[in-house]
């Protein structure tokens, strides 16, 4: 069981990558903080012993991504209308808010993998076990992502 200073110390560290994955699979900003949130209760509640910074960052990625696909489950959901009207992050150039845009256009079975990938430095074999899915089915998933994005990004 964390400390109360163990557990503020790993949502001080953590919690921004925890929204940054909720964010990626819904694309809704409130949506990823309602994730974020039970992400770090379930964190709280734990009684897991971490056997380190690896295993911690590890248990929060498998977390969220099962609290996002229960949400997405959740009856609610099929009740509720997204709100279009969200605001976008700020990026320093044109380009990278278009390079943002494109990889929200795509369908979350090629976003995670590629964000995941990218930009949390996960390797394709800890991707495919974080996502539940073969080493092979990662490398074709990010193959098509980069394709797409490609095909996007040329129109």
């Amino acid at each position: 069981m964390l400390t109360k200073q163990e557990f503020d110390r790993a949502a001080e560290r953590y919690l921004d990558m925890v929204y940054r994955i909720a964010l990626n699979y819904f694309r809704h900003p409130q949506d990823a903080e309602d994730a974020a949130q039970e992400t770090m209760l379930r964190l709280w509640r734990t009684d897991t012993d971490f056997e380190g910074e690896d295993h911690l960052r590890h248990f929060l990625v498998r977390v969220t991504l099962n609290v996002c696909r229960d949400f997405s489950r959740s009856p609610w959901r099929k009740h509720t209308v997204p709100l279009e009207g969200c605001r976008e992050p700020v990026f320093s150039t044109p380009e990278r808010s278009e390079l943002y845009q494109a990889v929200m256009h795509l369908p979350a079975k090629y976003r995670l993998p590629l964000y995941l990938y990218y930009f949390e430095g996960y390797t394709v074999a800890e991707v495919g076990e974080l996502l539940g899915l073969n080493p092979s089915t990662v490398q074709t998933r990010l193959a098509r992502a980069r394709a797409k994005l490609k095909q996007e990004l040329e129109e």
